[in-house]
């Protein structure tokens, strides 16, 4: 059965050009940095702004309240009907607004709450700018009209402000503000001109909706927000117990291992977020067709992961001479083992994302309950006893527990549907 027309190839294929090369910019030109930042503002630093990217990252959580899928599946659905798509981009960006205000209140309460962070509370400030451009930058809306290439431009001038700013004004320690300053001012700028191209290129302009639309909007992305939230229980609480039970410096070892991995497996970002939306239509119009082509995407997976795993492990050394500027051992140790999580790091956004098309939030909402539950369990008490190589290998065993998890419930619901 042919499930890929020549034309839906063409456009998927320039959707996952333009997102690929979004992902290697997002992932490349802060390891081009890195060293860079490492070598002027020392590890410790280096382990702080780490630190305050993970706390600031739950509040980008809360703003994006999910719609990066629940709106890229709406639009995607109804790109056709401008008014339709006047509605759902005025209702979430309306919505993202007050969740905006709302977490930026809740960072202040933090912050002057507790000494840990009112010490540095400047750095926490400036880096929730990121989370105002991440709020002007509806990424949602180019997926769900599969117009990737415009998200691959903006970012590509986010990203080209930070790194040149970084190069001619970071030169010692106490420039270790300048860095969430530069980061959140280019993530701004290609927030407001993607605003800008919406109106201009699709036509596409605010208008004030009603609350009842506004919370029907909320309802339809409370089950994504909860996975969310609780996926960031497993990556961004991690690095932030590893902070308060040991020190900045080896937060820092362990956020170079981890941007290592995150690069590599990354990779698989692109694809995922451009399959996303046609799943979303293939599921619609012809369910065997998503059946097959989710069969084939996974067979995929299997292949090029080994492939991935295996490389990066024989070139293990020199990834963190390229990355830290320097060989160190402790990285790399941390590296051989954080490295087995690009094994299975496909398939969490791949099931997830079919589980969620397929209109499975039972079963959705049920994998990540138990998966926050384990990482409960076993990460906080491995990170005490063994630090960075305990959170490593706890996590590694929650995120496969996920995946299994995941799959298992998917296959049963295809089942189900296929007996139907």
């Amino acid at each position: 059965m042919k499930v890929l027309t020549k034309e839906e190839f063409q456009s998927l294929f320039s959707n996952f050009i333009s997102l690929t090369l979004l992902q290697g910019l997002n992932y490349l030109l802060p390891l081009i940095t890195l060293p860079y930042l490492v070598k002027r503002l020392g590890i410790d630093n280096f382990g702080l702004l780490s630190f305050a990217t993970a706390t600031v990252a739950y509040f980008g959580i809360l703003t994006d309240y999910g719609f990066n899928l629940t709106a890229t599946k709406e639009i995607s659905m109804n790109r056709d009907n401008k008014s339709k798509v006047v509605e759902i981009f005025s209702s979430v960006m309306s919505i993202k607004f007050l969740l905006l205000l709302f977490s930026f209140l809740l960072l202040n309460i933090v912050i002057f709450s507790f000494e840990r962070f009112s010490k540095d509370w400047l750095i926490y400030i400036l880096s929730f700018g990121s989370v105002v451009g991440q709020f002007l930058f509806p990424i949602w809306f180019f997926q769900g009209m599969e117009k990737m290439r415009y998200m691959t431009y903006l970012n590509l001038i986010a990203k080209l402000i930070f790194t040149i700013a970084i190069f001619l004004f970071i030169e010692k320690k106490d420039d270790i503000y300048l860095v969430p300053l530069f980061f959140s001012l280019g993530a701004i700028v290609a927030g407001l001109l993607s605003l800008y191209i919406i109106y201009k290129e699709f036509n596409i302009g605010f208008k004030l909706q009603k609350l009842s639309k506004l919370k029907e909007y909320l309802a339809q992305g409370w089950h994504v927000f909860l996975s969310r939230f609780y996926v960031s229980m497993y990556t961004s609480t991690n690095l932030l117990l590893l902070g308060l039970f040991t020190n900045t410096t080896v937060v820092g070892y362990y956020s170079i291992a981890e941007k290592i991995v995150l690069a590599i497996a990354g990779l698989y970002e692109p694809l995922n977020q451009t399959l996303y939306p046609y799943l979303a239509r293939k599921y619609k119009e012809n369910f065997n067709e998503f059946r097959i082509l989710l069969k084939n995407i996974s067979l995929l997976f299997i292949s090029t992961t080994l492939i991935l795993f295996l490389l990066s492990q024989y070139y293990v050394k020199e990834l963190v001479y390229l990355v830290n500027g320097e060989y160190e051992t402790t990285i790399t140790f941390l590296l051989t083992l954080f490295l087995f999580r690009v094994l299975t790091y496909p398939y969490g956004g791949l099931f997830s994302n079919s589980l969620i098309i397929m209109q499975e939030t039972t079963y959705y909402m049920r994998v990540m309950n138990y998966t926050v539950l384990l990482n409960f369990l076993t990460v906080p008490l491995a990170t005490y006893y063994f630090q960075a190589k305990g959170l490593i290998v706890a996590f590694l065993l929650v995120t496969l527990i996920h995946v299994l998890l995941l799959r298992y419930y998917l296959y049963q619901s295809i089942k189900q549907r296929i007996n139907r």
